[in-house]
């Protein structure tokens, strides 16, 4: 008896038949997708597979869907793979471009209770804190606010991090074994956005992340990226190690 494809593949088609005509160049960026009732009668599905498909196009940055409009191929723009903890200055760097990190403030303070409780400390314990500022060609493209547990990287505060950022610094240095990543859409505040030259009112990508080693919070940084100069992806190798920076 002939059984039903599952559920995954057909939603696989789908996905697969939009990559195909964004790949090629058939749909170019900013093309408008057919409908999800052109889709679902084109492929005769369930408009829940189709939704599926479209959503994780979107998630993973191939079209962008505006509500009561419809779908468009995303527009083409730097990439940038921090998902994997990447180096942001070499691939910067990598594009032919000047990099430049210009730190804010590096500190130690009382942990506050939100920090606390993403570092696993108590309210008030001492915790390391910096902020800089990543700029391409002097456009500013990254404004990173970090939490470092003392109790992991001690020497935090004594690093010249105008020689190594400390991304860089942490993940030369600094082992671990996990890794948390949330993508959020948000809007700066009126600092932030001075920063970042940016209007208030324009969004950006946060990038909030975590690592541990052996079940110790290492840091807890957050990234805030122009949502019209840069995207975040990832791509792993086979072995499933990232090329870290």
């Amino acid at each position: 008896m002939k059984r039903d494809l599952p559920t995954l593949a057909l939603y696989a088609q789908v996905k697969d038949h939009i990559s195909r005509k964004i790949q090629d160049g058939t749909w170019p960026p900013g093309h408008r997708l057919p409908s999800e009732h052109e889709l679902v009668a084109q492929f005769g599905m369930a408009r829940m597979t189709v939704n599926r498909a479209l959503r994780e196009l979107v998630e993973q940055g191939r079209i962008v869907r505006v509500a009561g409009v419809g779908s468009f191929v995303a527009e083409n723009k730097p990439q940038s793979t921090l998902l994997q903890i990447a180096n942001i200055a070499s691939e910067i760097r990598q594009r032919g471009h000047d990099y430049r990190c210009e730190m804010i403030e590096v500190e130690r303070i009382a942990a506050s209770p939100d920090v606390a409780a993403w570092l696993d400390l108590r309210a008030g314990d001492s915790v390391f804190h910096s902020a800089c500022l990543h700029l391409e060609n002097e456009t500013p493209v990254q404004l990173e606010e970090r939490y470092v547990n003392p109790q992991v990287v001690p020497d935090y505060l004594e690093q010249d991090f105008t020689a190594m950022p400390p991304s860089e610094y942490l993940v030369r240095n600094v082992p671990f074994d996990q890794i948390e990543h949330v993508v959020d859409a948000v809007l700066p505040n009126l600092e932030q956005a001075q920063r970042l030259a940016m209007a208030p009112t324009d969004p950006c990508l946060l990038l909030t992340r975590r690592t541990w080693i052996r079940n110790t919070p290492v840091t807890w940084v957050r990234c805030l990226h122009p949502a019209s100069r840069y995207s975040l992806g990832s791509r792993f190798k086979a072995d499933g190690n990232p090329s870290f920076g």
